[in-house]
């Protein structure tokens, strides 16, 4: 049985590939871009199957029109996939108070409005899917990318606290965490500081450390992710690509070393 599924930006990367996918087993989506023309070439090969819609997701208001408008044109909606967003590169001293507040605004509050707004909908239907596309860097952290770093660890705080406040309404919630893909997540759509010099050598051995292996391949993630729709049971945290489950593991592992050895410590600070 086909589904109907609301894709915020979706006019490139990860929300363009899923929604083709999608839309080629039969599926209707609901496509979102700021510039409604991005989305031309998904309505040219895909007709009345695809609704675009133009929403800017920092503005709350549109993204409850948008939501309005999906509804009103499909019946129902089925699955949101929370996808909008984009990365900040560099270091958290180079940050500018508007670089900062612009990451937060898309990946966190942008994404917050549109859960906000499919809620209702879900609700009253009694059933639907709310997928976060956040990061592995929800999980752990790499420098030179501490601002997005921070925007994902606050989605998946956020996603997790939902998880447990509508499950009762037969609401799943999901987080996307993929690893590092050749999107245009680090290409066309990331942003840059402006550079300290001081920061020359992290970045270099940041740069350095990511080899072309290092880079899944976009394409290849269609079959997990419509996996993931499908699953009558899906998780709550879904790693994306080979290299997030070592690294996410390492970290863990670590961290627990460390709440281990200071124990008693956090103990003895309780008072009684």
């Amino acid at each position: 049985m086909s589904k109907i599924i609301l894709i915020t930006g979706a006019s490139r990367g990860f929300g363009k590939l899923w929604a083709k996918a999608l839309l080629q087993r039969g599926d209707k989506v609901a496509a979102t871009a700021r510039n409604i023309e991005d989305l031309k070439e998904l309505v040219e090969e895909f007709g009345d199957s695809v609704l675009p819609v133009q929403l800017d997701v920092n503005d709350r208001d549109a993204c409850f029109d948008a939501v309005n408008k999906v509804r009103a044109h499909f019946g129902h909606i089925d699955v949101l996939i929370n996808n909008a967003g984009f990365g900040l590169f560099g270091a958290i001293e180079e940050t500018t108070e508007q670089q900062a507040r612009a990451q937060m605004e898309t990946n966190f509050f942008g994404l917050l409005w549109v859960t906000q707004a499919i809620l209702p909908v879900m609700r009253e239907q009694k059933n639907g899917h709310i997928i976060q596309v956040s990061s592995f860097l929800g999980l752990v952290s790499l420098p030179v990318l501490g601002i997005y770093n921070a925007s994902k660890y606050a989605v998946n705080g956020l996603s997790e606290t939902l998880a447990s406040e509508v499950k009762d309404f037969g609401i799943k919630v999901s987080l996307i965490e993929p690893n590092g893909f050749s999107t245009d997540w680090s290409g066309a759509s990331a942003f840059q500081t402006e550079p300290n010099p001081v920061y020359d050598p992290i970045k270099k051995a940041f740069a350095e450390g990511a080899t072309p292996d290092t880079w899944g391949k976009p394409e290849s993630t269609t079959g997990a992710v419509l996996q993931l729709i499908d699953a009558e049971k899906p998780p709550l945290h879904f790693l994306l690509g080979k290299i997030a489950y070592p690294g996410v593991k390492q970290v863990y592992s670590e961290r627990l070393a460390e709440f281990e050895a200071w124990k008693e410590v956090s103990a003895n600070a309780h008072g009684h």
